[in-house]
């Protein structure tokens, strides 16, 4: 639905009746706990209506669309992917292109002929379905029986949707005849006419990466997933997928066809999709057991129905199921795309589900390839935030900051900006845009952490110009600019979250123009917490003291317990110590603090 009205479609397919609440194996689920979106729950349109929607607007764009031609081959030149076709009055034709999509199902020819493996199982069970009007019998709603499971349901155009599966009952070739009336309790006489008929056998396949020389197109190109089309149609997941694949398919080649990318773009294609798809295929595989299974999967019935009961559970079925818990495609800005402004709102139309108390946010850590920054990124995609970790340099430290995050289930992406140097904000943002919108589909920031940061240890008197201009250009400087830059990004409700110092409530000589910056990052929470106020986003500060960030000093026993006497706990701080601090503040929990400096000194400023 989202990419449909992005791409300025929706209206076109007219009010769409609701599909009813949803099930997640059977079990009621009502869809609309998914996590927010402009349209929750199911919809149902016509797939007459939607071919001629689609239709009507692929040739408007100038799209040619060939009817009842036949594909029957392919040869894969040097530099294009010439076709062999049969027309509808058996002319033989060939059209050749540079790039070539094969979106022809299960019996795929164009995955046949281009040598793609297609591995998966064989179909092991089999729900016998089919369209009906001219009868009238009662709803149900997946019921169990003790030889298998009936669905029905009337829809408003009289028609009659009657599902049934059979205990045991083996999967057969071609497609259902009279077995069909038999198995389907309560169908009476009448002038009955079938509007479609179809058995839907529960195997699941996914095709592969194409091996070298086999690959479609000739040039390096889209390598593609797919799905077989027998899977359990359940809550009409496979179209949402095969939508959003389109979608993610269509712009990546737009931007190489136009130049706007390379091929490298189109290689991000597989490593983006097939995993959701395979994702897709288990949730469905999980389903048909708990819906098929017979007596043996009554218990777990039992246990999913207690469950849903609980609403983070619904929630993260319900946005599973939805397709909101996982990267969504770019659409072109054809649609409502909402422009904000530094005061103006913001609409988010994306949430990654997870259980944490983050769940589907999205945060940049700035200077989070290591130490307080590093710890703050694991933390928060720990609570379910997608993070951007960001790093001037050390792009290693980034990387493995986005390993240790991905091994812990979590999400996150590398950004290198150097910071205080001409144009680092403006490089910063084009490259943490670039990759939200990869993975969510949109640029929506919900949290900032000014984190990054350079140290002084320079005694007052030996400070040069250049020394405390480049402090002011990382540590205050920067900030104050990334906040201005992330206003057009900052839904409503965001947070931005400033690391400040200890040394701004003591004193320690050495680190006097440091010290300075962290000032001037305690006023820029103050001033801004107020002139953010009215969009509800908060702004604040968290003021660490002796923290062990890695650095050789913290190898030596001797000063760490030289350091750890400043604390009342007699101890050094941990990253993980501050990182907590900012997880809280970045959480709703801290929906009623602005404007404030949260020390986090572990009591130094006690002594």
């Amino acid at each position: 639905m989202e990419i449909l009205d992005g791409l300025g479609l929706l209206d076109r397919l007219g009010p769409p009746p609701s599909a009813g609440p949803g099930h997640f194996g059977g079990i009621p689920l009502d869809l609309a706990a998914a996590h927010p979106s402009r349209f929750p729950g199911q919809w149902k349109a016509p797939q007459t209506l939607v071919e001629k929607v689609l239709y009507e607007w692929a040739a408007g764009l100038g799209a040619e669309v060939r009817r009842r031609h036949t594909v029957t081959g392919l040869t894969v030149a040097e530099h294009r992917v010439d076709v062999a076709v049969t027309g509808p009055d058996g002319e033989r034709l060939r059209f050749g292109a540079a790039y070539l999509a094969g979106c022809d199902g299960e019996q795929s020819t164009v995955r046949r002929l281009g040598g793609f493996e297609f591995p998966g199982s064989a179909p092991v069970k089999e729900l016998l379905r089919a369209d009906i009007s001219g009868i009238d019998i009662p709803d149900r709603r997946f019921q169990r029986h003790p030889n298998g499971v009936a669905n029905c349901r009337r829809g408003p155009d009289g028609v009659t949707r009657l599902m049934v599966h059979q205990y045991g009952r083996a999967p057969r070739p071609g497609r259902p005849g009279p077995g069909l009336r038999r198995g389907l309790p309560g169908l009476g006489a009448g002038d009955r006419r079938g509007h479609h008929r179809r058995p839907a056998r529960l195997g699941q396949r996914l095709p592969q990466r194409p091996q070298a020389g086999g690959e479609l197109p000739a040039q390096p190109g889209p390598p593609r997933r797919g799905r077989r089309a027998v899977q359990l149609p359940v809550g009409g997941q496979a179209l949402n997928l095969g939508l959003q694949d389109a979608a993610a398919l269509g712009g990546k080649l737009a931007a190489r066809i136009t130049g706007r990318a390379d091929d490298r773009m189109l290689d991000s294609y597989h490593a983006e999709r097939h995993p959701v798809g395979a994702r897709v295929l288990g949730n469905i595989e999980a389903q048909a057991q708990l819906l098929f299974g017979g007596p043996e999967v009554d218990a777990l019935r039992a246990v999913f129905g207690e469950l849903l009961a609980l609403e983070p559970a619904r929630r993260h079925l319900a946005s599973m199921i939805s397709g909101l818990d996982g990267p969504r495609p770019a659409v072109s800005d054809t649609g409502r795309t909402e422009h904000p402004t530094a005061t103006g709102p913001f609409t988010r139309t994306h949430r990654r589900s997870t259980m944490g108390k983050l769940t589907g946010r999205t945060a940049l850590v700035t200077g989070s390839s290591r130490g307080i920054g590093r710890a703050t990124a694991i933390r928060l995609a720990r609570e379910g935030a997608l993070v951007a970790v960001h790093c001037s340099r050390d792009t290693e430290g980034a990387d493995d900051t986005v390993a240790a995050v991905e091994k812990e289930g979590g999400r996150a992406f590398a950004v290198a900006a150097e910071l205080g140097v001409s144009g680092d904000v403006h490089a910063l943002f084009l490259e943490l845009e670039r990759g939200l919108k990869e993975r969510t589909g949109e640029t929506t920031l919900d949290i900032v952490v000014n984190n990054a940061g350079v140290m002084g240890g320079v005694a007052p008197e030996d400070v040069t110009p250049e020394q405390f201009d480049r402090l002011f250009a990382v540590n205050a400087k920067a900030p104050f600019f990334i906040v201005q830059r992330a206003l057009r990004l900052l839904p409503d409700g965001g947070r931005i979250i400033n690391i400040s110092s200890g040394l701004t409530r003591f004193a320690n000589p050495q680190e006097v123009a440091y010290a300075m910056t962290k000032g001037a990052i305690d006023q820029l929470t103050l001033h801004y917490a107020k002139h953010l106020g009215p969009r509800n986003i908060t702004v604040n500060s968290v003021g660490p003291g002796i923290t062990d960030n890695g650095t050789p000093v913290f190898d030596n026993p001797e000063a760490v317990a030289e350091m750890a006497r400043y604390s009342v706990f007699e101890r050094v701080g941990e990253t993980k110590d501050i990182a907590d601090v900012v997880a809280f503040l970045a959480s709703d929990d801290a929906r009623w603090i602005t404007g404030s400096y949260l020390d986090a000194s572990g009591g130094t400023l006690l002594r």
